[in-house]
């Protein structure tokens, strides 16, 4: 099993010596990636139905964001062994050429070590305020631009004639490290996005407190992850050649949480809870877990990340 989690893109920890101490304390102890989430600016105003609390309530509305693309510039210059994900990176945000480059830039100068975990959106303001392309096509738009990322990244004379992105007589080098370009992880848990995570990316890379489509217990996700695998043989795809991620998105105190239907939480309760939780993904194939680690001050970042490592890490 490989194990990652956040770093502070906002708050404690996001500024230059905060971010060097737990990026190199994750490489110190074992950690196999570290990811930043993806936000470019926030409207005052927001009426979009986050997905992910109960009362649809963003709680990132204050506004502060570094941009992950950037931080991830950043944290290629600080790390050796680490891989970088973005967790999430909007599609629709950066325009596909540019966002391309971007990509293969980092891949290029972290020698390979990006992964890129994507989805749609869900913010219409953002969207928005920042000028890109319509909201109710986020979906087509994110389709198109990854199969344009994948000849950018692959082809010598790369051309592309869509709906939403067109381009011929490029010269776009240098391609990234990987040979096809990272590993893309396509995010969410509707039917849309398994279907992208089958079909266009190399794995699925869902949250497990979707009210909407909770995924917080092994029977939940199970079910998820078979409609997936079902979908990918559908499209003459191996389900077995997809990565199959998870990401705990609240925090391990070490007391159990207890799900709607009155069973414990994934990923919730004692160490002993945990290292069982890691096994029963294993049997399921799933070989990447993210985990919240982020605390109050960098202190408790610190402390938490130590804490994992020491009580769930080193025992598996």
């Amino acid at each position: 099993m490989k194990f990652g989690f956040n770093v502070p893109v906002r708050g404690p920890g996001a500024d230059p010596a905060g971010m060097t101490k737990i990026a190199r304390r994750a490489e110190s102890l074992g950690y196999d990636y570290i990811s930043v989430t993806d936000h470019i600016a926030v409207p005052r105003n927001i009426d979009s139905r986050y997905p992910y609390t109960e009362d649809g309530m963003f709680p990132g509305r204050a506004g502060e964001y570094l941009e992950p693309l950037t931080l991830m510039g950043f944290l290629a210059g600080i790390t050796d062994r680490v891989q970088l994900l973005t967790s999430i990176l909007v599609v629709p945000h950066r325009p596909a050429v540019l966002a391309a480059k971007m990509i293969s830039s980092l891949d290029v100068m972290s020698k390979g070590r990006v992964i890129l975990g994507i989805g749609a959106g869900w913010m219409r303001e953002e969207f928005e305020a920042i000028d890109a392309p319509d909201f109710d096509a986020r979906g087509r738009v994110t389709d198109e631009y990854l199969q344009a990322f994948r000849i950018l990244w692959t082809e010598q004379t790369p051309t592309f004639h869509g709906e939403h992105v067109t381009f011929n007589d490029l010269i776009f080098e240098p391609k990234p490290v990987q040979p096809r370009g990272p590993r893309i992880w396509a995010g969410g848990e509707s039917k849309a996005a398994k279907r992208r995570a089958s079909t266009l990316a190399d794995g699925w890379f869902p949250v497990g407190n979707n009210p909407k489509f909770p995924l917080d217990t092994m029977e939940r996700y199970s079910a998820a992850q078979d409609e997936v695998k079902d979908l990918s043989q559908n499209a003459d795809r191996d389900p077995a050649a997809l990565d199959f991620a998870y990401w705990a998105i609240w925090p391990w105190t070490g007391g159990a949480e207890t799900t709607t239907d009155g069973e414990r939480r994934l990923l919730t309760g004692t160490a002993e809870d945990l290292k069982g939780d890691v096994k029963r993904f294993e049997d399921r194939g799933v070989r990447n877990l993210s985990i919240m680690l982020l605390g109050g001050s960098l202190d408790k970042t610190l402390d938490n990340m130590d804490r994992f490592a020491d009580q769930i890490m080193s025992k598996i």
